[in-house]
């Protein structure tokens, strides 16, 4: 694999037709790899001398704010100075050259911004429903599996075992178990193709790492936020709404919002943060695990605008739909309010309602008609749709909270009929996963109390 990366590079140097494989704009694990992979799978098996190369789906720049991609890229010894990322490549100008040929994995829409590429559209392989309406008129390879690194794994297997290497196989291994949460039948990501895949990789190479060690490695590294900056970390994982000119940023953190406020220099920063992205104002959500396993919720708004300011702390103070239970705590700034968050059941998504009705009761005190909100990445409509998709959830009592980076959207399926997976595989985040484990943490506590009496 590592010398293949290196040809690619080498290949853009040259003036000659490009096939592309892209992942999606989220750029998770399952998606640069999967992109990587097929990659080199087209590679090998092409007998055209075709040139086959994958690309990441954001900046580089953005790299270090996935920390699970960092440390399984070293973990496997792939430099990430060898990968191709998507402002090292204009697609836009090769197209327009007529050099260029994509194959979509992980997704199957593209964004606006890359509407003129459609024609371009030689294959897509994704494992998320699909909507004939968007998809481009190629070759379609859709299968309702929990990561698109199986179908890759699959397509290796099937066609060309033999060109299987250690490093390669180590990179399908380690994102399917990550994508399917350590294969766990309880939590019913997992698919039976799934957990083939895992089987035969693991039966093909011995030597892989086991299951619960790279599991708990990866989902490690995509917590950690140790090495970031104070704008690395509220971008990781931010959603942000906008309503009438004010727009807010509400970022979760993975660390003690304490810590957090004694970073040095951080009111400047949030002030640049701030000004940079227009943003008036920020709400950060520290969300962690303290020395009891229990799980802690904290929140901190900044806000420069007195009146916007208090309105905001006003309403999540008295909110009783849901409850926050907040007990505000010192602030290093009369324009950050810090709160520690009793109700450790409300998360992210359930936050944003209230700070769309805070916003309501800010336009009302100004006597500014508050209209229909528009939202950027998220909206009441949105929300509310996804609270009820999580009250029917597959699992039981599992939050379903969608808290990575936008994906192209994925309407509905009809390639399966009368069944549960109709409606797609849940989808697991970091923050899906903290109320997993805040669920199975409150369980033990109440269990072990019982026993005591």
């Amino acid at each position: 694999m590592e010398d293949y990366l290196q040809g690619c590079r080498a290949a853009l140097q040259e003036s000659r037709p490009l096939h592309v494989v892209l992942g999606n704009e989220a750029c998770d694990l399952d998606s640069m790899v999967s992109a990587l992979a097929l990659a080199f799978y087209l590679a090998k098996t092409n007998e055209a001398e075709e040139v086959f190369v994958p690309v990441l789906n954001i900046k580089r720049s953005e790299l270090p704010l996935r920390g699970d991609i960092v440390f399984f890229l070293q973990k496997v010894h792939i430099p990430e100075s060898i990968l191709i990322f998507r402002d090292e490549i204009d697609l836009h100008a090769l197209h327009q050259a007529g050099q260029l040929t994509l194959i979509l994995v992980d997704h199957h829409i593209l964004p606006k911004s890359d509407k003129a590429l459609e024609e371009a559209v030689a294959e897509v392989l994704d494992h998320r429903p699909i909507e004939q309406k968007h998809c481009p008129p190629c070759h379609v390879s859709v299968e309702l599996v929990g990561s698109c690194a199986t179908l890759v794994t699959e397509r290796i297997l099937q066609g060309a075992p033999e060109i299987l290497d250690r490093q390669t196989a180590a990179l399908l291994h380690g994102t399917i178990v990550l994508d399917c949460v350590n294969m766990d039948l309880k939590i019913g990501k997992a698919t039976p193709k799934d957990s083939k895949y895992v089987e035969k990789l693991e039966a093909l190479f011995p030597d892989l790492p086991k299951r619960n060690d790279i599991f708990d490695s990866l989902q490690k590294a995509k917590f950690d936020v140790s090495g970031l900056t104070t704008e690395q970390m509220l971008r990781k994982d931010q959603k942000t709404i906008y309503r009438q000119g004010i727009k807010v940023a509400i970022s979760a953190i993975y660390m003690d919002l304490e810590a957090f406020l004694q970073r040095s220099n951080l009111l400047a920063e949030l002030h640049a943060f701030c000004q940079a992205h227009s943003y008036d104002v920020l709400v950060a959500m520290t969300i962690f695990f303290d020395i009891h396993n229990e799980p802690v919720r904290q929140l901190a708004i900044f806000c420069p605008h007195v009146a916007l300011r208090t309105t905001i702390c006003e309403v999540l103070e008295h909110s009783q739909s849901p409850p926050l239970k907040l007990t505000p705590t010192s602030s290093i700034h009369p324009n950050l309010h810090a709160y520690l968050q009793g109700n450790t059941q409300v998360s992210r998504k359930k936050l944003l309602p209230l700070l769309q009705e805070a916003l309501s009761a800010y336009f009302d005190s100004t006597k500014i008609p508050s209209g229909q909100p528009e939202t950027v990445d998220v909206s009441r409509e949105q929300v509310d749709k996804e609270l009820d998709r999580a009250s029917n959830s597959l699992i039981s009592g599992l939050s379903q909270d969608e808290e990575d980076p936008p994906l192209p959207p994925t309407p509905m399926n009809s390639l399966v009929d009368e069944c549960p997976l109709d409606q797609g595989l849940p989808k697991l985040s970091a923050e899906a996963v903290f109320e997993k484990c805040s669920q199975i943490s409150l369980s033990q506590s109440t269990t072990a109390s019982l026993s005591k009496k």
